[in-house]
């Protein structure tokens, strides 16, 4: 079951479990119990960010790291059956004190800040809300074009060197420049990026599909895929517009629900959910794993039953026909 990242050293099992909902849509007690759960099913990989939960009225950022380093403080042997990634940029990077990388103020847009000093800083505060001496699989959050990659990667490399992080990976940047990311980390002899992140699912093929998922299996990355269940549509949860409203989310998915292409989605997914006996959203993970180049969808929970259903795609396996019905109803 397991999968081992590129060229690095660390193995995980064929699903992600997302921290974004941690300590905000759901509970400490609820996050706690669908950890638990995840791990003691074989699960590993626990993805997180230092930004995470920063939108969410009353919180500052870290609100996630914080939780799952409580989580590990009251059974530190956790910390040997799981590999944890977060990311970097975002919460130095809001709007009203965002800055270029010489200096300048930058308005209009949420960007991600990834000066050198921004990087180190984060590293030890994300460190320090986990409790953790090591980060298994440290992300740039999001391309800044501004910073020299042999800049950003530089301040990763020291991060390495000081056994503060074990891995790179880059999130929500265009193929072109991972090409440019792995170049420049050999032609500085720094240790590559062994991960991708980005946004891939039944109803969003085309973000991933293509260039990206050429790049990534010609170069022998790991891709991680989030929003693997589209906000939840991919569950059946919202069939219609009134259903939006269902959760803080539910407005996301406003584009899928009068499609023609998301009703056939849900219709194939409710026909393998009735041969194969698991829920919409455990085939959907299901179909997500087995993609070339996908190491493993990320999906959160926000209840147990929720953790039950993303945990059972751990080890569902589609036939060939299930996987081609769901090709069809989502080409």
């Amino acid at each position: 079951m397991s999968r081992t990242l590129g060229s690095s050293g660390l193995s995980i099992a064929p699903v992600a479990l997302g921290g974004n909902v941690f300590d905000w849509t759901a509970d400490e007690a609820t996050s706690f119990a669908v950890l638990d759960a995840f791990v003691d099913a074989g699960g590993t990989m626990i993805d997180t960010a230092d930004v995470y939960s920063a939108w969410a009225p009353g919180h500052v950022g870290g609100e996630s790291e914080r939780l799952i380093g409580r989580w590990l403080k009251r059974d530190p042997a956790k910390r040997d059956k799981v590999v944890i990634a977060t990311k970097v940029g975002f919460l130095d990077g809001r709007i009203e004190d965002a800055k270029s990388y010489d200096g300048k103020v930058t308005s209009g847009e949420y960007v991600a800040s990834l000066h050198p000093d921004v990087i180190a800083r984060g590293a030890d505060a994300s460190l320090k809300r986990m409790g953790i001496e090591t980060i298994d699989l440290y992300y740039q959050h999001r391309d800044n074009a501004e910073v020299p990659l042999a800049d950003s990667l530089g301040a990763f490399e020291r991060l390495r060197e000081a056994g503060k992080i074990r891995e790179t990976g880059l999130s929500n940047f265009e193929p072109p420049r991972v090409v440019e990311a792995l170049d420049t980390a050999a032609r500085e002899g720094f240790a590559p990026a062994v991960a991708v992140q980005g946004w891939y699912n039944l109803v969003e093929r085309a973000k991933y599909e293509g260039p990206l998922q050429d790049l990534v299996v010609e170069r022998g990355l790991a891709f991680f895929p989030y929003y693997s269940l589209a906000n939840g549509f991919l569950s059946g949860k919202y069939r219609s517009k009134d259903d939006l409203s269902k959760s803080v989310r539910g407005g996301r998915n406003i584009d899928y629900v009068d499609s023609p292409r998301g009703k056939a989605v849900l219709a194939a997914l409710e026909d393998v959910s009735r041969e194969t006996g698991e829920a919409m959203a455990t085939v959907a993970l299901a179909w997500t794993k087995v993609r070339s180049g996908v190491a493993a969808p990320i999906a959160s929970a926000t209840s147990m039953a929720q953790a039950v259903q993303l945990i059972a795609a751990l080890r569902l396996d589609l036939t060939a026909a299930q996987v081609e019905a769901l090709d069809r109803a989502s080409a």
